[in-house]
């Protein structure tokens, strides 16, 4: 019998990270280690198949590692630059570049590391500030951009449960 840990939010409060921020931090490292354990050995060539029309598994992960690197911009009150542009513009379709699965799961490691060093140097003073979304600006909050990273990662890691379980069941 394998000695499962309990989920991260049930492992306590995370070092140096503000008290309000606990749960965007705690759920995007649930994420991070249910897609490492769910992709690991998931094969390559699986990656941009799309059953019943779903979004391919290779489009999960490059759009889990993009909106936080996008929700995370906003929150900083910066606009995207030309390559999160362009990543954007890229998602979800195979390119020249060659993709392998564990590529995939690290860029989205990455970035949760990056968004859990953001989490740890926010003020909580500033979790109310405006923050406009997008090119119209959309009005949300420095909180709001944090919960909502939190809620579509989580949101998109069980699309990609369900789309890599029926792939592999061979659909």
């Amino acid at each position: 019998m394998v000695n499962k840990l309990p989920e991260v939010w049930l492992r306590g409060p995370l070092p140096d990270m503000p008290a309000l921020l606990q749960p965007v931090a705690h759920a995007l490292l649930q994420a991070r280690e249910e897609v490492e354990e769910l992709m690991n050995d998931f094969p390559a060539e699986l990656l941009w198949l799309k059953p019943a029309g779903m979004a391919s598994p290779g489009f999960h992960l490059q759009h889990l590692a993009g909106v936080l690197d996008r929700l995370f911009t906003y929150a900083r009150a910066e606009s995207l630059n030309h390559a999160q542009l362009s990543a954007l513009a890229a998602e979800g379709k195979p390119s020249a570049e060659t993709y392998n699965t564990w590529e995939l799961v690290e860029r989205f490691n990455q970035q949760v590391d990056i968004a859990i060093a953001q989490l740890k140097s926010a003020s909580e003073l500033e979790l109310t500030d405006v923050r406009g979304v997008g090119r119209a600006q959309v009005p949300s909050t420095v909180i709001g951009l944090y919960i909502h990273s939190a809620e579509h990662t989580m949101r998109h890691v069980g699309q990609l449960l369900v789309t890599v379980k029926v792939l592999l069941a061979g659909y």
